[in-house]
């Protein structure tokens, strides 16, 4: 895309979603991360169906900690891999209270280093709590970004790279949520639904999923 087509193409999402923000529902930064921590492969649906009772009363790493990976377990058995998950949580929980007096640090690379966090979820974090201008790149972005010819790339690193490059001033702070929200509810991986897409006549994907009842008069002779 040429540099007006991409902001162009912000400037549509922004005008649709003009407060776009993560579904995923948290008290603060740490509940924010753990939260994070816990949607990697799962929906924030379901994640937001285990930490809203947990999250009443454990709020802090020392609370978590306090909690124990027991009862952790047992808190978020519904969501995918928990038990691998909750041993993560409780051990990026002391490190938070060793090494951050409990408090989550805004910098990606002691992110990273914290059990169970990525470069994706560091990235989250920044951007959602912190407000830095960062591009966690999932599943959805990925598509997005390759399929509407954004930000093309062979792996989630040269996307992120790529959106961080082409991504104009005044949409970098929101990109992140604009993009998986398009891609979340429009821009759907098995069938798009270019028909309602404000971006399409912008977009590079060939051909265009034509509407439902356009597909059903075309079957008819």
């Amino acid at each position: 895309m040429k540099r007006a087509e991409v902001s162009e193409f912000y400037r549509r999402l922004a005008d649709r979603t003009p407060d776009p923000r993560t579904e995923l529902e948290y008290v603060n930064s740490y509940t924010l991360l753990v939260a994070v921590v816990l949607s990697a492969q799962a929906t924030d649906a379901s994640v937001n169906i285990a930490t809203r009772p947990l999250f009443r009363t454990v709020r802090t790493p020392e609370a978590m900690v306090e909690l124990g990976e027991e009862r952790l377990r047992e808190a978020i058995k519904t969501i995918g891999l928990f038990n691998t998950k909750a041993k993560n949580v409780i051990a990026l929980s002391r490190m938070l209270i060793e090494q951050h007096w409990g408090e989550v640090p805004a910098d990606r690379d002691a992110l990273i280093a914290l059990p169970g966090v990525g470069r994706k979820t560091a990235n989250v974090v920044m951007n959602t709590a912190f407000g830095a201008e960062t591009f966690a790149v999932d599943t959805h972005i990925f598509r997005v970004s390759n399929r509407t010819g954004l930000a093309p790339g062979k792996d989630v690193l040269e996307v992120e790279l790529k959106l961080d490059e082409v991504t104009p001033p005044p949409y970098r702070r929101d990109a992140h949520h604009l993009l998986i929200l398009h891609g979340r509810y429009v821009c759907k991986a098995r069938k798009p639904e270019c028909w309602r897409c404000v971006v399409a006549d912008l977009c590079r994907y060939k051909p265009k999923t034509p509407p439902p009842a356009e597909k059903g008069r075309a079957g008819k002779h």
